[in-house]
């Protein structure tokens, strides 16, 4: 199809994801309460999380085979940063300026804002930011 019969399509976008966890109730709210969000209510095998722009995590529980880490990144109001960093701190979680987690109690500044990367309790790689990252 050319290229310009898409421009008129509606625009593709995530609407959720699975988050797989040992127990989706303390993956959920540990994410929550560091976010400052609420976890909704039970949909099936789902303990869903809603984020501001539509998208919802819905966490699963895998209790069959080892949870494999992945990486999710959320852009997050410049005014919000810091009480989530003092929410980390208070539970006794360590955050990092970096992905690969070097930069204990450290956090990054990149494009101009502020950032840092911290593990969900089944080893998942959080990453709080305050600018998107901007690519070439």
């Amino acid at each position: 199809m050319p290229h310009d019969q898409h421009q008129h399509a509606p625009a593709v976008e995530l609407n959720h994801t699975a988050v797989y966890a040992s127990d989706r109730h303390l993956s959920a709210e540990f994410l929550a309460a560091v976010l400052g969000l609420e976890v909704g209510a039970p949909f099936g095998p789902f303990l869903p999380l809603d984020l501001g722009n539509g998208v919802t995590l819905d966490f699963y529980e895998k209790r069959d085979e080892p949870i494999q880490p992945q990486h999710y990144a959320f852009l997050v109001p410049d005014d919000r940063f810091d009480a989530m960093i003092a929410r980390l701190d208070a539970v006794g979680v360590t955050h990092y300026a970096d992905p690969g987690h070097t930069e204990p109690g450290r956090i990054n500044h990149l494009f101009g804002g502020r950032g840092a990367y911290f593990d969900a309790p089944d080893g998942h790689n959080m990453e709080i930011m305050t600018r998107p990252y901007v690519r070439p």
